[in-house]
């Protein structure tokens, strides 16, 4: 995935803007209003544009969002339909990389069971944890009313949306 200084960033045309962004957030409604916002002062505002504009978004933006995203522990997937972001998020699910058969195994089965719960997939800022502090927390999360859980896997997007946008862009 290719980086830019802030200045090269704002520089930069729509198509190319938009193919960046969306590395960063897979809402296209996001994608749209980020482009829209340039240029951007200091990264600070673009920061600040990108939560404001994330946190104002619905839910079946959020879930687009959930869309672009690997099952966490699933390597397979991570390789064959993220290539794009490959590179992000195998850095992301670091974690995942020595972790048993067993808990992989754990991972799969509580993903599926997350998914069949709640209708996307289970979403975690997975960078700096564990495999088993991710199944923990997936375990944990199962038991959350949707209306809740919802609003967690946006704030764990949100969180990941932050970390891309700082690998995106570089001073």
């Amino acid at each position: 995935m290719k980086t830019f200084s802030l200045s090269e960033f704002n520089l930069l045309d729509r198509q190319e803007v938009r193919k960046s962004l969306v590395h960063c957030c897979g809402s296209s409604s996001w994608v749209s209003q980020m482009e829209e916002q340039r240029p951007f002062a200091s990264i600070m505002e673009m920061h600040k544009q990108a939560l404001q504009i994330w946190r104002k978004l619905n839910v079946t933006d959020w879930k687009e969002a959930f869309e672009h995203h690997p099952k966490i522990g699933d390597l397979k997937s991570l390789q064959e339909k993220f290539s794009s972001t490959k590179a992000w998020a195998e850095q992301e699910q670091k974690g995942s990389e020595g972790a048993s058969s067993t808990v992989l195994q754990a991972l799969a089965l509580g993903n599926k069971n997350y998914e069949n719960r709640f209708g996307y997939i289970f979403i975690v800022c997975a960078t700096g944890k564990s495999a088993e502090e991710m199944l923990s927390l997936l375990k944990q999360r199962l038991s959350h009313d949707p209306e809740v859980e919802i609003q967690i896997a946006a704030q764990e997007q949100e969180k990941i949306m932050i970390l891309r946008l700082e690998k995106l862009i570089h001073e």
